[in-house]
């Protein structure tokens, strides 16, 4: 019974992970992002929120996917489903870190 409730918690956060993704591909509501969470009204004025919400769009895809896996692993436990969900995770930070520094290089 543990395990279902882990599993259920698992695919809620993973929806919303997937509603977030959703609304920053459309370019839709707040933008959760450090550079523009972090910038001043006067940056966030000229700032060009493209990128920023096609990453932030990406990460939480890479994200729903990731919590979707782990969601899977626990209700099947399988073993092997935890590793594809850890190199998911892996790829998501080297994503993030990766695209910053390519949209702070475009900025210059």
């Amino acid at each position: 019974m543990q395990e279902v409730i882990v599993t259920v918690i698992l695919f809620i956060v993973s929806i919303g992970a997937f509603i977030l993704s959703f609304f920053s591909f459309k370019e839709k509501g707040f933008l959760l992002n450090n550079a523009y969470i972090y910038a001043s009204k006067k940056e966030r004025n000229s700032m060009d929120k493209k990128p920023h919400y096609r990453q932030s769009a990406i990460v939480f895809f890479l994200i729903s996917i990731s919590f979707l896996l782990n969601g899977i692993e626990v209700l099947l436990d399988s073993g092997w489903i935890f590793y594809v969900a850890l190199a998911v995770m892996v790829v998501t930070i080297i994503y993030a870190i990766v695209s910053s520094i390519l949209i702070e290089n475009k900025k210059k």
